[in-house]
């Protein structure tokens, strides 16, 4: 039995395992990950839009259990959504994107995190009023590779199996311009067929799934947020190829999401919400160690992840532990493993979705045709809110990835 067997941080015993739910999860995820997202929610988007928000304004969150969530968690552990006046109820772990969507849908949530290109499709494919009012965090992903792979560069990854936590992610966009760059053509086939020399084939898989696959030699590598890539290396014999935050420097991945009627209608409100979390998110940049320990299973076990895990998903950066293969190409960039800037700046957004439309997904994506970035940079993001909040705690000066001269604006550096 493999150590990842043996020790696995995100057992079936942490997480409660239900096998009629992971098999309704499964399927919703899957159907997602086919492009039919709208066939993941059990009423027509439109219906969903269109149910009545609870009016007791009281803050709840759903999140993934993954670090992109910290600020969300920080700003509930630390009491600050009650300094702002506001009540909160415990988060709530939920352990497919499927189901988050499901569920901030159907206004079971209204403060959650979502992989960026998601919102873009709620709301510009099926019309779903979201918005997004800052980053969850920067950074915090990686390519790993099976040590049984022999890989030690991307261009080594042809005729390899790669698995991606979802096609409308961060993770596929950087992934395959980085195989391209390196000659390489993505496909998305079934496992079972042949792979030409110079292909890739890429495949949906939840996160806690990834390291136990990777482990078990069922796929050669894996693209995904922290703890999972760490928990890959501590657990499951896996390597770091490359951070994508040395690759695309300061990029965001995850994405503090709302909806239109609070952001619109609820003004003081919104603002209160993200004064909690810009808050949560300077503590989690401030206090990476103490906020690992916080999200541990042996902290408030917001992430069923012993610290040492999540310890080392958040901390460990040392060019000195990832010279071989050579995972930080650009240690003078500063970043580090994860940060937290929450400014959603408008050039990244510009970025994802040019690049989305070029990048191989499973199911229909022809919506993302006639979309014009620009416009979008203007609807899908409100940026008055977390600009008032980091104003209000002076936190420019704080946060990596801002220029004191124009901290609202930035040019996108993207070096493979």
């Amino acid at each position: 039995m493999c150590q990842y067997c043996n020790d696995n941080e995100m057992s079936k015993h942490d997480y409660k395992f239900n096998p009629e739910k992971g098999r309704r999860e499964f399927l919703l995820d899957s159907m997602a990950a086919a492009g039919g997202l709208a066939a993941a929610m059990s009423l027509p988007m439109d219906a969903l839009a269109s149910m009545e928000m609870p009016d007791d304004e009281v803050v709840r969150i759903g999140y993934l259990p993954i670090t992109d969530a910290s600020a969300l968690l920080v700003a509930h552990a630390m009491g600050y959504f009650e300094d702002e006046g506001l009540k909160v109820e415990k988060p709530t772990l939920i352990r497919g994107w499927s189901p988050l969507i499901e569920g901030f849908a159907a206004k079971k949530f209204n403060l959650v995190h979502f992989l960026k290109p998601i919102p873009v499709w709620m709301r510009y494919n099926n019309k779903f009023p979201v918005k997004i009012t800052g980053w969850a965090h920067t950074n915090g992903s990686g390519l790993v590779v099976g040590k049984h792979t022999g890989v030690e560069k991307f261009e080594d990854l042809g005729g390899k199996q790669i698995a991606v936590p979802y096609w409308y992610s961060m993770h596929n966009i950087v992934l395959q311009m980085a195989l391209k760059n390196a000659g390489l053509e993505p496909v998305i086939q079934d496992q079972t067929e042949a792979l030409k020399p110079n292909q890739v084939n890429l495949q949906i898989m939840p996160p806690p799934d990834m390291p136990p696959a990777l482990a078990a030699k069922k796929i050669d590598a894996f693209i995904v947020a922290e703890p999972f890539n760490a928990a890959g290396e501590v657990l499951a014999g896996a390597k770091m190829l490359r951070f994508t935050g040395d690759v695309w420097k300061n990029h965001p991945c995850c994405v503090i999401c709302m909806h239109d009627e609070h952001v619109e209608k609820k003004k003081v409100w919104s603002q209160k919400v993200m004064n909690a979390v810009v808050r949560g998110a300077l503590y989690a940049q401030e206090n990476k160690e103490e906020v690992a320990k916080m999200l541990s299973r042996e902290g408030k076990r917001y992430l069923p992840m012993k610290a040492k895990v999540v310890l080392k998903a958040m901390t460990d950066y040392d060019p000195a532990h990832y010279a071989e293969p050579d995972a930080i190409k650009h240690e003078d960039w500063g970043t580090g493993r994860i940060d937290f800037n929450p400014y959603p700046y408008p050039s990244a957004t510009k970025f994802i979705v040019d690049e989305l439309k070029s990048t191989l997904v499973a199911g229909d994506k022809t919506f993302l045709n006639e979309l014009d970035t620009d416009f979008v940079v203007k609807d899908l993001v409100n940026y008055d809110y977390v600009k008032n909040a980091m104003d209000k705690f002076g936190v420019w000066d704080k946060v990596p990835g801002v220029n004191p001269a124009n901290p609202t604006e930035r040019e996108e550096v993207f070096v493979i």
